[in-house]
Parts: C-alpha cells; structure tokens; sequence
C-alpha cells in the first residue's frame, strides 16, 4: 500500500530553505572565524570555545531540519571512545549538537556538501574502506588524539546499515584505540522519532545519495532526535571483542526503551 502524500512538504520547504540559506550565508562565516588556534585554547566551564561554536552550529542545524534534540544523561569530558549506531549522515550532527568529538569516517564524506566542511572542522579522521594501510594510521591517530585528552567518535558497524533499525555486530578492531591510550568507550543510542518510530525516515533509502536524503529530510514533519549517553566501560582483561558486544548491547536495550 502506497504512503498517503504529504501535502504540507511543500510548504516546509518554503519556511526551511530561506532558514537553511540564513544558516549557511549569515552562521558559516561566524562560525568559520571563531573555530581557530586561540579559540581551541580558551574554555569556559572546561569546555572548549571551538567546540562549543560547533555545538551551536550543529543545534542550529538540527533545528533547520524540524529535530528536536532530547538528551539522556551526559556526555564524558577528555579523552574517551564514543561509539554510537549508525543511522544517518545527520548522526554526526546530532552528536555535535551535544559534544565534540574528532570522528573516523569514511574519506567520501570529506567531499559532501557542508557537512563534509564541518566535519574536517571538527577533526573527523577519514578511513579509506578496505584499505588496511589506512586503518592502521587511523588507529594511530586515534590513539594520539585520546593521549592528547580529546574526544574520538566512530560508528562500529561500518557504515549505515539495515534502514536505521537494526544495530548490526560491532566491529571490534576499532576499540583497539581505547586499550592502547587506556580510555573508557561509551556507548551512545540514536534514536529519531518518538521511540525511534522514525528510523527508517532518516535511514539512507535504497539507492538514495547524500543529496538525496539530505533534500528529503529537509522536507520532513518536525519530529525528535534522542540521543542516550549509556554508562561508559572501562577497558579491561576481556579483551576488545567483549567490549564492543558489551558496548552494542547497551545501545540495543536503550534503543528498544
């Protein structure tokens, strides 16, 4: 059965595009000269000036996209792994709106519009998929910047996977970083929608490009993004396959919550 037409996407394009426009026009050149050296150094409440620019940015963009941010418990501070499912680009968004971290993402993502700029901004370390030469120097650079007390994000299934519904196995070769620089990992759930009813909504639709979702989501209802800071794990003995069937688990039970 086809999906009854939404006869008010028209109209959400009319007030969200001059939004976006402002946006980009008016808070990339505010944002672009306040994120520099000097900023990276001065902190207010022991957080970064620079990341809380980017926090503003990411919110502000949220918010051009009809999400509501709701946040369950807090974030860590300083050096540690967040892994989080993986549903959508607007993911690194909604975890920016929260906290800054430096994400591993795949190098195609350096060259998407916006968020693409953002995301270098914010240090995202870039991965060549099925390159081992490339996840070694990751790993390496992961483990610098957690030495250097600074936030690492990554998405441990590898990419988005299943609609946004499923939370697939965790690859466990990137929580090696964690036991080097002997950090805790947490856990971080996703959720779009009122109980995570619109998972599939925000998911990458068959076949559909960064452009694509990026255009459709623009046009959705107003709808909330949760995202749940689970309890962190500490690494231990077990070794890093436990950990991150340890850190899956606990985003699985918060996301059926």
């Amino acid at each position: 059965m086809s999906q009854p037409r939404d006869l008010i996407r028209p109209l959400r394009y009319v007030w969200r595009v001059p939004l976006l426009l402002a946006h980009l026009i008016l808070g990339l050149p505010v944002t672009l000269l306040l994120i520099n050296r000097l900023t990276a150094r001065w902190s207010v409440d022991g957080e970064r000036v620079d990341h809380r620019v980017i926090r503003a940015w990411s919110t502000g963009l949220m918010r051009v996209f009809g999400m509501r941010v709701r946040r369950v418990n807090q974030p860590l501070r300083g050096g540690f792994l967040l892994v989080a499912n993986h549903v959508s680009w607007i993911d690194i968004e909604l975890v920016h709106s929260q906290c800054v971290v430096g994400f591993v993402a795949k190098s195609e993502i350096s060259r998407w519009p916006l968020v693409g700029w953002l995301a270098s901004r914010a240090g995202t370390i870039y991965h060549q998929r099925g390159s081992n030469s490339s996840l070694n120097g990751v790993l390496e650079m992961m483990v610098g910047r957690l030495d250097a007390q600074q936030g690492v994000g990554v998405f441990p299934e590898g990419g988005t996977h299943g609609g946004g519904v499923s939370v697939r196995t965790f690859h466990a070769r990137i929580f090696q970083a964690a036991f080097e620089a002997q950090v805790p990992v947490q856990p971080v759930a996703l959720r779009y929608g009122a109980g995570g009813s619109a998972q599939t909504v925000v998911a990458f639709a068959p076949g559909e490009n960064f452009l694509q979702n990026f255009l459709r989501l623009l046009g959705e209802p107003a709808r909330v993004a949760e995202i749940h800071f689970l309890a962190p794990i500490q690494p231990g003995s077990e070794g890093r396959r436990h950990v991150a069937e340890q850190a899956r688990e606990r985003i699985v039970e918060a996301m059926g919550s």
